[in-house]
Protein backbone atom coordinates (compact mmCIF):
# COMPACT_ATOMS: atom_id res chain seq x y z
CA UNK A 1 0.00 0.00 0.00
CA UNK A 2 2.93 2.13 0.89
CA UNK A 3 6.25 2.36 -1.09
CA UNK A 4 8.99 1.25 0.46
CA UNK A 5 11.75 3.89 1.58
CA UNK A 6 15.02 2.74 1.31
CA UNK A 7 17.21 4.20 4.33
CA UNK A 8 20.05 6.14 3.64
CA UNK A 9 23.00 4.94 5.24
CA UNK A 10 25.00 7.33 7.54
CA UNK A 11 27.70 5.51 9.12
CA UNK A 12 29.58 8.03 10.90
CA UNK A 13 28.58 12.01 11.92
CA UNK A 14 31.15 14.10 11.33
CA UNK A 15 32.27 16.74 13.94
CA UNK A 16 33.05 20.45 13.15
CA UNK A 17 33.17 23.66 14.57
CA UNK A 18 32.08 26.57 13.18
CA UNK A 19 35.53 29.06 12.95
CA UNK A 20 36.80 25.39 11.32
CA UNK A 21 33.76 24.98 8.93
CA UNK A 22 34.17 29.31 8.17
CA UNK A 23 37.83 28.75 7.86
CA UNK A 24 37.46 26.08 5.15
CA UNK A 25 34.72 28.11 3.02
CA UNK A 26 35.49 32.08 4.05
CA UNK A 27 33.78 33.06 0.89
CA UNK A 28 30.02 31.02 1.50
CA UNK A 29 27.68 32.12 3.57
CA UNK A 30 26.37 29.77 6.67
CA UNK A 31 24.01 28.26 5.08
CA UNK A 32 26.13 27.63 1.90
CA UNK A 33 28.81 26.28 4.00
CA UNK A 34 26.35 24.00 5.59
CA UNK A 35 25.59 22.14 2.39
CA UNK A 36 29.08 21.69 0.92
CA UNK A 37 30.22 20.01 4.39
CA UNK A 38 27.29 17.75 4.20
CA UNK A 39 27.46 17.11 0.87
CA UNK A 40 31.10 16.29 1.42
CA UNK A 41 30.11 14.54 4.86
CA UNK A 42 26.34 13.42 4.27
CA UNK A 43 25.50 13.68 8.51
CA UNK A 44 27.63 16.34 10.48
CA UNK A 45 27.77 17.80 14.32
CA UNK A 46 28.25 21.34 13.90
CA UNK A 47 29.25 23.14 17.27
CA UNK A 48 30.50 26.50 18.68
CA UNK A 49 27.20 28.11 16.67
CA UNK A 50 26.51 31.37 18.13
CA UNK A 51 29.87 32.64 18.39
CA UNK A 52 31.20 35.44 16.49
CA UNK A 53 33.18 34.17 13.58
CA UNK A 54 37.02 35.67 12.19
CA UNK A 55 34.21 37.78 9.98
CA UNK A 56 32.78 39.21 13.01
CA UNK A 57 29.12 37.57 12.52
CA UNK A 58 28.29 34.51 14.07
CA UNK A 59 27.69 31.32 11.86
CA UNK A 60 24.04 31.56 12.90
CA UNK A 61 22.31 33.09 16.37
CA UNK A 62 22.04 31.37 19.56
CA UNK A 63 19.90 32.51 22.48
CA UNK A 64 22.69 34.15 24.92
CA UNK A 65 20.40 33.23 28.13
CA UNK A 66 19.86 29.37 26.97
CA UNK A 67 22.99 27.75 25.01
CA UNK A 68 26.41 28.60 25.73
CA UNK A 69 27.90 28.96 23.17
CA UNK A 70 31.24 30.94 24.32
CA UNK A 71 33.20 28.67 26.92
CA UNK A 72 36.61 28.34 25.51
CA UNK A 73 36.99 24.18 24.66
CA UNK A 74 40.42 22.57 25.08
CA UNK A 75 40.43 22.72 21.34
CA UNK A 76 41.07 26.26 21.50
CA UNK A 77 37.17 27.16 20.14
CA UNK A 78 34.27 28.37 22.19
CA UNK A 79 31.19 27.14 22.87
CA UNK A 80 29.88 23.62 24.25
CA UNK A 81 26.42 23.65 21.68
CA UNK A 82 26.00 22.10 18.78
CA UNK A 83 23.39 20.96 15.83
CA UNK A 84 23.00 17.62 13.80
CA UNK A 85 23.16 18.58 10.42
CA UNK A 86 22.46 15.71 7.21
CA UNK A 87 22.54 16.20 3.75
CA UNK A 88 18.75 16.27 2.63
CA UNK A 89 18.17 14.08 -0.33
CA UNK A 90 15.07 15.29 -0.75
CA UNK A 91 15.44 19.34 -0.47
CA UNK A 92 18.94 18.98 -2.06
CA UNK A 93 20.29 20.76 0.48
CA UNK A 94 21.60 20.72 4.78
CA UNK A 95 18.74 19.86 6.86
CA UNK A 96 18.93 20.30 10.77
CA UNK A 97 17.74 17.68 13.18
CA UNK A 98 18.65 18.72 15.87
CA UNK A 99 19.95 21.57 18.03
CA UNK A 100 21.75 20.57 21.63
CA UNK A 101 24.12 21.56 23.88
CA UNK A 102 25.75 22.77 27.38
CA UNK A 103 23.36 25.11 29.39
CA UNK A 104 24.69 28.66 30.32
CA UNK A 105 26.01 28.75 33.84
CA UNK A 106 26.48 31.11 35.92
CA UNK A 107 29.78 32.00 34.36
CA UNK A 108 28.27 31.93 30.75
CA UNK A 109 25.66 34.09 31.37
CA UNK A 110 27.85 36.80 32.38
CA UNK A 111 30.00 36.20 29.67
CA UNK A 112 27.60 36.32 27.04
CA UNK A 113 25.50 38.84 28.22
CA UNK A 114 28.83 41.36 28.64
CA UNK A 115 29.85 40.19 25.33
CA UNK A 116 26.13 41.08 23.59
CA UNK A 117 25.87 44.19 25.46
CA UNK A 118 22.72 42.99 27.32
CA UNK A 119 23.93 43.32 30.97
CA UNK A 120 20.53 44.86 31.77
CA UNK A 121 18.79 41.14 31.55
CA UNK A 122 20.89 40.43 34.92
CA UNK A 123 17.58 41.52 36.66
CA UNK A 124 15.13 39.54 34.97
CA UNK A 125 13.28 36.47 36.62
CA UNK A 126 15.35 33.58 35.26
CA UNK A 127 18.69 35.53 34.82
CA UNK A 128 18.43 36.39 38.61
CA UNK A 129 17.84 33.02 39.37
CA UNK A 130 20.38 31.67 37.66
CA UNK A 131 22.82 34.11 38.76
CA UNK A 132 21.72 33.43 42.60
CA UNK A 133 22.46 29.64 41.79
CA UNK A 134 18.75 29.03 42.75
CA UNK A 135 18.82 26.81 39.07
CA UNK A 136 20.48 23.81 38.30
CA UNK A 137 22.57 23.13 35.55
CA UNK A 138 21.81 21.46 32.51
CA UNK A 139 22.07 20.18 29.28
CA UNK A 140 19.87 19.46 26.56
CA UNK A 141 18.35 19.08 22.79
CA UNK A 142 15.54 19.42 21.25
CA UNK A 143 14.98 17.17 17.97
CA UNK A 144 12.64 18.72 15.62
CA UNK A 145 10.36 15.91 15.80
CA UNK A 146 8.49 17.45 11.95
CA UNK A 147 11.33 17.62 10.86
CA UNK A 148 12.76 14.14 11.56
CA UNK A 149 9.51 12.54 10.06
CA UNK A 150 10.15 15.14 7.11
CA UNK A 151 13.84 13.14 6.88
CA UNK A 152 12.89 9.50 7.11
CA UNK A 153 10.21 10.21 5.25
CA UNK A 154 11.18 11.66 2.45
CA UNK A 155 8.90 14.64 2.25
CA UNK A 156 9.55 17.97 1.15
CA UNK A 157 7.02 19.95 3.26
CA UNK A 158 5.83 19.87 6.64
CA UNK A 159 2.08 19.79 5.92
CA UNK A 160 2.58 16.23 4.08
CA UNK A 161 3.70 14.97 8.07
CA UNK A 162 1.38 16.82 9.95
CA UNK A 163 -2.59 18.57 9.91
CA UNK A 164 -2.30 21.75 9.85
CA UNK A 165 -4.59 24.90 8.36
CA UNK A 166 -2.56 26.44 5.10
CA UNK A 167 -3.44 29.54 3.45
CA UNK A 168 -4.75 29.22 -0.07
CA UNK A 169 -1.52 30.53 -2.10
CA UNK A 170 0.80 27.54 -0.25
CA UNK A 171 -1.44 25.29 -1.19
CA UNK A 172 -1.80 26.30 -4.80
CA UNK A 173 2.61 25.96 -4.56
CA UNK A 174 2.71 22.63 -2.95
CA UNK A 175 -0.03 21.39 -5.76
CA UNK A 176 2.36 22.90 -8.51
CA UNK A 177 5.26 20.97 -6.93
CA UNK A 178 3.41 17.42 -6.48
CA UNK A 179 3.40 17.84 -2.67
CA UNK A 180 0.45 16.84 -0.97
CA UNK A 181 -0.71 18.60 2.65
CA UNK A 182 -2.54 16.72 4.82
Amino acid sequence: MYPVIKPEPREKITFIHSEDLYKKYPDLSPEERENEICKEHGAIFLTGVGADLPDGKPHDGRALDYDDWATPTDSGHVGLNGDIIVCNSVLKCAYELSSMGIRVDRTALLRQLKIRDCENRKELYFHKRLLAGELPLSIGGGIGQSRLCMFYLRKAHIGEIQSSIWPDEMIQKCRENNIVLL
